[in-house]
C-alpha cells in the first residue's frame, strides 16, 4: 500500500484520539472522580471494550453517516476528519466535553457545500432528532435508575464497605458496557467519512473468514479512540465530574448505566431487528453524542436526588460548545478543502458521471418530483457535480430533497451480472439457494443506472420483491446492496485494461 494512504488516514486516527479523550468522561469519569477506580484501570478497560464495540458492532450507524455525505476521495476524507479533530481538540483544551457527532455532521455538510453535493435531509433529520432525544432519554433513564436504587439497595442498610464493593463492581461493569456501546456508535464519527473511500482491500484468512476493508478501518479507528482514552481522557473528566454535579459512587453507577442504555438503543442492529420482528417501530441507528447522553444522565440523576445541587451555569457553558462545534467544524472543513484542492492540488472528490434518462424521469415522477423543467436534459452526461447542479438550478429552484433524489437516481454506476463472480464472491450464508439460482438467470445482463438494476431485479426475480413487511424489506435492501457491490463495474480497472490493450497494439 502506498505510504501516502497512511498520511491521509492519520487525520482519522487523530480524530479518534481526540474523540476518545473527549468521551472518556462518559465511560469512567464518575468512577474515577469518585475515587472508586484508578484512572489507569478504567482507561485500560474502557480502551479494550471500545475497540471491541468498534469492530463488532460499528456498521449500523456508519451507514447513516455515509448517506448524509458519501465522501469518495481519500484526500477529502482526510480534510474533513482533520477539521473535526482540530475542533474537538480545541474544545478539549478549553476543558469542554464537546459533541463529536455534531462536529462531524457540520464538517460533512461543509464538504457537501464545497463540492456541490446535495445533503440528504432525511438522514440529517434523523440525526438532529437523535441529538434532541438522546439527552432527554438518558435523563429519564438516569432519574428512574437512581429512584430504583434509592428505593431498593439503599434501604437494605448494607455495611458501608459492602456497599462500596458492590458499587465498584457495578461501575466497572457499567463502564465496560458503556465503552462497548460508545465504540459501536462513535466509530461512525471517526471513520464514517472514510467508508466510501476506504483504501483497504478485503483480506481472506481462511475459506470462511474474511477481514473486510471496512473492518480494518474500524479496527484502526477503535484503536485510536482507545489510545485517546488512555493518554488524555483524565483532563476532560474534571469539568463534568466535579463542576456540573458532585458525583458520588451511587450516582455514578446510575449515570453510566443510563448512558449505556441510550447508546445501545441507537446503535444495536440486533435490537432494531427484534423490534421489526415484533411489528414495533424501530429506533434509527444514528451516531450520537456520547457526551450529550452522559450529561443528560447526570442531570436526570441530579433531579432525582437533589435538583438544587445541579450547576446549570456549567451546563449552559457546555451547551454553548455543542452549538459552536458544528459551526466551527463546518467552516474549517470548507476552508481546508479549498486549500487542499487549490494549494496542495489534491483530489478531494472523485467526480461521478450523472445522466438523466427516461427511467430516471419515471422514478422521479413516482416520487412526486416535478420533472418538466429537466426533460431537455435527458441523454446529456455531466461529469462534474457542480456543473450538473447549476444546470438543474438554472431550470428550477429545486428543494434540497428533490435535488438529492435527482442526484441519487441519475448517477451512472455500471453493473454487469456474471455467474462466475456469484460462485466466487457471494456469501452463501446470507443468500438461499433459490435467490442465488435466480441471480444466475441474469448472467450477462448489464445496467448503467442503479435504479435500473434494482427495478429489473424486483420485477423479474420472484425471490426479490418488496412485500410491505418492514423486516423482510430491510433484509432485502441489505441483500441488494451486497449484490450491487459484487457486480459493480470498476471503471478504473476497465480504463486500465483499455490502456493496456492500446499499448499492446502500438507495440505490436
Amino acid at each position: 500500500m502506498d505510504i501516502s494512504i497512511w498520511f491521509f488516514i492519520s487525520s482519522g486516527l487523530f480524530l479518534g484520539w481526540s474523540l476518545g479523550a473527549n468521551n472518556a468522561v462518559g465511560l469512567f469519569g464518575t468512577a474515577v472522580s469518585s475515587k472508586m477506580i484508578k484512572f489507569k484501570v478504567a482507561a485500560i478497560i474502557g480502551g479494550i471494550f471500545t475497540l471491541l464495540g468498534s469492530v463488532i458492532s460499528g456498521a449500523g450507524t456508519t451507514n447513516t453517516l455515509t448517506n448524509l455525505g458519501g465522501i469518495n476521495a481519500i484526500a477529502g476524507s482526510f480534510t474533513v476528519a482533520l477539521s473535526v479533530g482540530i475542533s474537538i481538540t480545541w474544545m478539549n483544551k478549553a476543558q469542554l466535553p464537546v459533541s463529536a457527532s455534531q462536529a462531524v455532521v457540520g464538517a460533512i455538510i461543509g464538504w457537501n457545500i464545497f463540492t456541490g453535493s446535495p445533503t440528504d435531509f432525511a438522514s440529517l433529520t434523523k440525526i438532529l432528532m437523535s441529538w434532541v432525544a438522546s439527552p432527554i432519554v438518558a435523563g429519564i433513564f438516569g432519574y428512574l435508575i437512581f429512584k430504583l436504587i434509592k428505593n431498593t439497595v439503599l434501604k437494605w442498610k448494607l455495611h458501608m464497605l459492602t456497599l462500596d464493593n458492590y458499587t465498584r463492581i457495578g461501575l466497572i461493569i457499567g463502564g465496560a458496557l458503556a465503552s462497548y456501546s460508545m465504540g459501536a456508535n462513535d466509530i461512525a464519527n471517526v471513520m464514517g467519512m472514510f467508508a466510501s473511500a476506504s483504501p483497504f482491500v478485503d483480506i481472506q484468512l481462511t475459506e470462511n473468514f474474511t477481514i473486510t476493508g471496512i473492518e480494518q478501518l474500524f479496527f484502526l479507528g477503535g484503536t485510536a479512540i482507545a489510545f485517546g482514552i488512555i493518554t488524555y481522557g483524565h483532563n476532560v473528566m474534571k469539568t463534568v465530574g466535579n463542576d456540573l454535579y458532585k458525583i458520588s459512587p451511587i450516582t455514578g453507577f446510575a449515570v453510566v448505566f443510563a448512558e449505556f442504555f441510550v447508546l445501545t438503543l441507537f446503535t444495536s442492529q440486533g435490537l432494531e431487528r427484534f423490534l421489526l420482528e415484533q411489528g414495533l417501530p424501530s429506533i434509527p441507528l444514528v451516531p450520537l453524542s456520547a457526551t450529550q447522553s452522559f450529561i443528560g444522565a447526570v442531570i436526570g440523576v441530579g433531579l432525582a436526588k437533589d435538583p438544587q445541587s445541579i450547576n446549570f451555569k456549567v451546563f449552559g457553558k457546555i451547551s454553548v460548545g455543542w452549538v459552536i462545534a458544528p459551526l466551527t467544524a463546518g467552516i474549517l472543513s470548507f476552508v481546508l478543502l479549498f486549500f487542499v484542492q487549490n494549494v496542495f492540488e489534491q483530489k478531494i472528490i472523485n467526480q461521478v458521471p450523472h445522466q438523466i434518462t427516461k427511467s430516471v424521469v419515471a422514478k422521479l415522477e413516482a416520487d412526486g418530483v416535478d420533472t418538466s423543467p429537466i426533460l431537455d436534459m435527458v441523454g446529456i452526461r455531466f461529469n462534474n457535480k457542480k456543473v450538473f447542479r447549476n444546470e438543474l438550478m438554472d431550470r428550477k429552484e429545486f428543494q434540497n430533497q428533490d435535488l438529492f433524489l435527482i442526484f441519487n437516481y441519475a448517477i451512472v454506476d455500471s453493473f454487469k451480472v456474471d455467474s462466475a463472480v456469484i460462485n466466487e464472491k457471494i456469501d452463501f450464508e446470507k443468500f438461499n439457494e433459490d435467490e442465488i439460482s435466480e441471480l444466475k438467470k441474469l448472467h450477462g445482463k448489464a445496467f448503467s443506472h442503479k435504479i435500473d438494476f434494482e427495478k429489473y431485479i424486483s420485477e423479474n426475480l420472484s425471490e426479490w420483491f418488496v412485500n410491505g413487511d418492514r423486516l423482510h424489506d430491510k433484509i432485502l435492501k441489505e441483500k441488494i446492496q451486497l449484490i450491487e457491490e459484487i457486480f459493480r463495474v470498476n471503471q478504473e480497472e476497465v480504463n486500465k485494461k483499455k490502456s493496456n490493450k492500446t499499448l499492446n497494439k502500438i507495440k505490436g
